[in-house]
C-alpha cells in the first residue's frame, strides 16, 4: 500500500504499511491502526515514522509526526550513492549498491520508498533476513545514514585520497 502526497513544506510522505490490530473485548473485536510512513524531499533528507491510533488518517498523521523527528542526510551523486553500504535492523538486512545512471531503483517496495524519498535514482539492493517492512525500512535508512563521501573521509582521515 503506497501513497504519495505533499504537507506543508517541501517533504513528501509515502505511506508504506497500514497495519491492523484486534483486540477482542466483550461485546466483539476493537480494531486499532498501525502506519509506517517515509518522508524525504527528494534532495538527500530523509526519514521514517510510526504511528499507532484508533483509525488510519490519524495512526499516519503520528507516523507523519514522528517520521519529521528521525530525518538524516544522505550523500547523493549523480543520482546514486557514493559506495556500498550494509544495514540491518532487527534480522533484516539490506545491501545497497552504487549503479550507473539509467539503472533505476532495483529494490522491494519498502527500500524503494526509501531510496525514492531521498532522492537517489540509481541504486541496486538486496535484502536478507526478515521480510518486515517496518525493519526493511530501518535497514535501509540505517544503511544510508552510513555513506560517506570521498571529501568527507579525506577531511575525516586528514589525507588525500587519489
Amino acid at each position: 500500500m503506497s501513497s504519495k502526497e505533499s504537507r506543508g513544506g517541501e517533504f513528501a510522505e509515502v505511506v508504506v504499511k497500514v497495519r491492523r490490530c484486534a483486540t477482542v473485548v466483550k461485546g466483539g473485536r476493537r480494531f486499532s491502526f498501525a502506519g509506517l510512513v517515509v518522508i524525504g524531499n527528494g534532495r538527500g533528507k530523509v526519514g521514517c515514522g510510526y504511528g499507532k491510533a484508533k483509525e488510519v488518517p490519524s495512526a499516519v498523521e503520528k507516523a507523519i509526526k514522528d517520521g519529521m523527528k528521525n530525518l538524516i542526510d544522505v550523500p547523493v551523486e549523480i543520482g546514486t550513492i557514493p559506495h556500498r553500504v550494509v544495514g540491518s535492523s532487527g534480522t533484516a538486512k539490506v545491501i545497497l549498491l552504487p549503479a550507473s545512471p539509467g539503472t533505476g531503483i532495483i529494490a522491494g517496495a519498502a527500500v524503494r520508498a526509501v531510496c525514492e524519498s531521498a532522492g537517489i535514482r540509481d541504486v541496486l539492493s538486496k535484502s536478507h533476513g526478515s521480510t518486515n517492512p517496518v525493519n526493511l525500512v530501518k535497514a535501509a535508512i540505517h544503511g544510508l545514514g552510513q555513506l560517506r563521501t570521498r571529501s568527507e573521509v579525506e577531511r575525516l582521515r586528514g589525507v588525500s585520497l587519489s
